[in-house]
């Protein structure tokens, strides 16, 4: 099997959706434990913002590209963040990562 994929779930304290979106990231996950790694990272700064060019509270990236394609922003903040379709849904997510590599014969389609 090649490299995990690697999940980052970016999210500053207090957030409201932030439990939300992630526990139906790791229940996405839950088949595809064996090809994935999660990362959390708390967003404590501005600086850590531009540092993680910070879309917004909360926000998956799945190898460094954002689950919805938003572009890094040109001035990351600590903002929380809005989902025209709502937050992003377990099967949702799970559609994401899959579609990405024909390696997770585990992973529910």
């Amino acid at each position: 099997m090649s490299e995990k994929i690697i999940i980052e779930f970016q999210h500053f304290g207090g957030c409201p959706n932030g439990p939300l979106l992630l526990n139906n990231l790791k229940n996405a996950l839950i088949d595809c434990n064996e090809i994935t790694e999660l990362h959390e990272v708390l967003i404590e700064s501005p600086e850590s913002a531009i540092e993680h060019k910070f879309r917004g509270s909360p926000t998956v990236l799945i190898n460094g590209k954002d689950i919805e394609d938003m572009p890094e922003p040109e001035h990351p903040r600590l903002a929380c963040r809005f989902y025209k379709d709502g937050l992003p849904d377990v099967e949702y997510i799970r559609r994401k990562i899959c579609a990405g590599t024909l390696e997770m014969v585990n992973c529910k389609r």
